[in-house]
């Protein structure tokens, strides 16, 4: 039942980003930012309050630091979808592990410095083979902007869960740290509507794109909440591995809507990702702290 969750959260995690690849069409990516926000505070405030739940919290700094570095992440990978071939921009997305256990090999190794994780460090370094492969055609086409914004978004996303990880061991619940990421999106989209003209640069709305934003939105907001679902009811190994299942449904998606056509390196350096990104997974869930912690930590803030 686990499996069935996670593979929910990650199709949905896919058809939310091939949303806003439609939507940036449409809409700026300061417009897709508030609105995903909008649509999921709303619906995580009217399920929270029939749940009795309460929005008070002691850690408004800790839940900003989160929303700051969360969002920002957002907007670069929201920019990557838009310029990128669909696959592309969400298998950079899915580096997110490799980069937390990158960050945390570098702290483990700064504080005991004769103790070399060797296979992790393979894992780290295979990534970046794999990403060097994925992102030849982004570069040889000049879409290398979109590659870089990708790759970033995935090193926010990490440093985002780090901070998610920290307000998990200081108790707070996860509804909380996704409602307040969300009201940060609202904030931040505003803001940039703002910056790029005013209210009135908001593009008018129609039933299209009102259904668009709506199903960017929900899917969204379900997909996370069945992730969280998946990790406690799952195995934590097995349902972080199938978190990979995204880059399979994000490309088949890119190919029926896109008609989305890679070379074999490009296929090859999703795999290599693929399977380093299970490793490091692998590796840090049996053998570090980590591992120790996700389970009651809130996994849902790996969207960011």
């Amino acid at each position: 039942m686990a499996s069935s969750w996670m593979l929910l959260a990650t199709l949905l995690f896919a058809l939310m980003s091939a949303c806003v690849k439609v939507a940036s069409e449409f809409f700026t990516t300061s417009e897709i930012v508030m609105y995903r926000g909008l649509i999921g505070s709303a619906m995580l405030f009217f399920l929270v309050r029939h749940q009795r739940g309460t929005f008070r919290t002691r850690l408004a700094k800790e839940h900003l630091w989160r929303g700051c570095v969360g969002v920002v992440s957002l907007w670069l990978w929201f920019l990557a979808i838009a310029q990128l071939p669909l696959a592309t921009a969400v298998t950079l997305n899915y580096m997110s592990p490799i980069w937390i256990a990158a960050f945390l090999f570098i702290a483990g190794w700064w504080h005991s410095k004769n103790h070399v994780e060797w296979p992790l460090v393979a894992a780290i370094l295979l990534s970046f083979v794999g990403v060097t492969l994925v992102l030849q055609p982004a570069i040889e086409t000049r879409q290398w902007l979109g590659g870089v914004m990708g790759l970033l978004s995935g090193m926010l996303s990490a440093l985002a869960y780090l901070q998610v990880r920290r307000l998990g061991k200081m108790g707070e619940p996860e509804y909380r740290v996704v409602f307040y990421f969300s009201l940060t999106n609202v904030a931040a989209g505003f803001a940039g509507t703002l910056l790029e003209g005013g209210p009135s640069n908001l593009h008018a709305i129609d039933w299209r794109g009102g259904a668009l934003l709506l199903a960017l939105g929900v899917s969204a907001t379900v997909a996370q909440m069945a992730m969280t679902r998946a990790y406690r009811v799952g195995k934590t190994l097995v349902v972080a591995n199938l978190q990979y299942t995204g880059i399979i449904f994000s490309s088949l998606i890119g190919v029926i809507l896109w008609n989305d056509v890679f070379d074999w390196h490009v296929w090859l350096g999703m795999g290599i990702i693929l399977v380093s990104g299970i490793a490091v997974t692998f590796y840090n869930t049996r053998n570090t702290e980590r591992g120790k912690a996700v389970s009651t930590t809130d996994p849902i803030a790996s969207e960011t």
